[in-house]
């Protein structure tokens, strides 16, 4: 199992401040599962207006975070090295509880299906040990 710092993930995905939205790897097999962490900062762009009163991280981008987990995931494959991974669809998305500035998401997702065009996810996030979200993730292979 791989561990990865946020430097290592933006050698791996395109994605950049203020839209990489993983901070740290804790477990890492290519190709089968990623378990990443996001700790959701207060300055976080979206709380501004979502919702001022009562901030909360919006679930598109909790699902978001999951799908950049998982193409860690897929783009550690060496094969796969110096693609992209693009969102292909989302099912069965469900979300359980908010999620608030200072919470810490563990971000889980299990490489069901890979093929050289694309290929599908079993994507959950957890806080404190319960499930926040979940969904099943499909991506797209690009160069």
């Amino acid at each position: 199992m791989t561990k990865l710092s946020r430097e290592q993930i933006m050698e791996i995905i395109p994605h950049r401040d203020p839209f990489l939205l993983i901070d740290e790897i804790k477990e890492l097999v290519p190709g089968e599962c990623v378990v990443a962490i996001k700790h959701v900062r207060p300055d976080e762009y979206y709380f501004e207006g979502h919702f001022p009163s009562e901030p909360v991280m919006p679930g598109v981008l909790i699902i978001e975070a999951l799908a950049q987990a998982g193409a860690v995931g897929v783009l550690s494959i060496p094969e796969n090295q110096g693609k992209v991974a693009y969102f292909g669809g989302i099912d069965n998305a469900r979300f359980r509880d908010k999620v608030v500035p200072g919470d810490e998401l563990t971000l889980e997702v299990t490489l069901d299906k890979i093929k050289s065009r694309g290929g599908k996810g079993t994507a959950t996030a957890y806080k404190n040990g319960k499930v926040c979200a979940s969904a099943d993730i499909l991506f797209m292979m690009g160069k």
